[in-house]
């Protein structure tokens, strides 16, 4: 009888994105993560007078590319759609945010 996966530890990693409103914007990042098997955990998303605003909470821990390699593929987007996205483990992101 095979012995069942052990679960790893969540490693959660929050990403942004902003710029002007385009259709197509959360189907590439869904996308991206999903071909990366990286989990969408929590997402929130909003239009501000055109520009488009989002945060994903996303784990890690089964994500087939590694974090430089993550931050490529998110650049290539960023680059392709005239975006600005930012993708950091949360610890780096508590830290950075605290009041």
């Amino acid at each position: 009888m095979a012995k069942p996966k052990e679960k790893k530890a969540s490693q959660i990693c929050i990403l942004t994105v902003t710029g002007k409103d385009k259709v197509g914007i959360i189907a590439r990042i869904a996308v991206a993560m999903s071909k990366a098997n990286i989990n969408i955990v929590d997402v929130s998303q909003k239009i501000m007078n055109d520009y488009f605003v989002m945060s994903l909470a996303c784990d890690i821990a089964d994500a087939t590319l590694d974090m430089p390699d993550i931050h490529k593929q998110l650049q290539k987007i960023a680059k392709d759609m005239e975006l600005n996205i930012t993708f950091q483990h949360e610890n780096i992101f508590k830290m950075m945010h605290r009041v």
